[in-house]
């Protein structure tokens, strides 16, 4: 099987991008594939921990931790977006990372396949 990274550039709340997004890469976890997945902006807050699921809420936390527990699948948040909205290292929900673009790049050029998602 191969490797997705997929970079995700989207606001947490309402948007279409990050549910895509984390649905492409359960999809692919599934099918035997390993995916990195990069949150940069508003996305970021996809990696903050102690969230709180609300009914009319794109509630993705129970997903993602089910990814990680898989060993197929890390997410990395961009440090610099993290910190520019408040919440610093121990913020971040056990199993996610933080680090600088570079590591988004390096994920990028070790991949089979990048796709870049969001912008809005």
């Amino acid at each position: 099987m191969g490797k997705l990274t997929i970079g995700c550039f989207a606001s947490l709340v309402g948007s279409v991008s990050l549910d895509f997004t984390v649905k492409l890469a359960e999809a692919a976890v599934k099918k035997g594939h390993k995916v990195d997945l990069w949150v940069s902006g508003n996305a970021t807050m996809l990696s903050k921990k102690g969230q709180r699921a609300f009914k009319d809420y794109s509630a993705l936390q129970k997903t993602i931790n089910g990814l990680l527990e898989t060993g197929n699948f890390q997410m990395t948040a961009c440090e610099a977006c993290a910190e520019a909205r408040g919440y610093h290292k121990e913020d971040t929900m056990e199993g996610c990372k933080r680090f600088s673009m570079d590591w988004y790049l390096a994920s990028c050029f070790s991949a089979d396949r990048v796709l870049h998602i969001g912008g809005d």
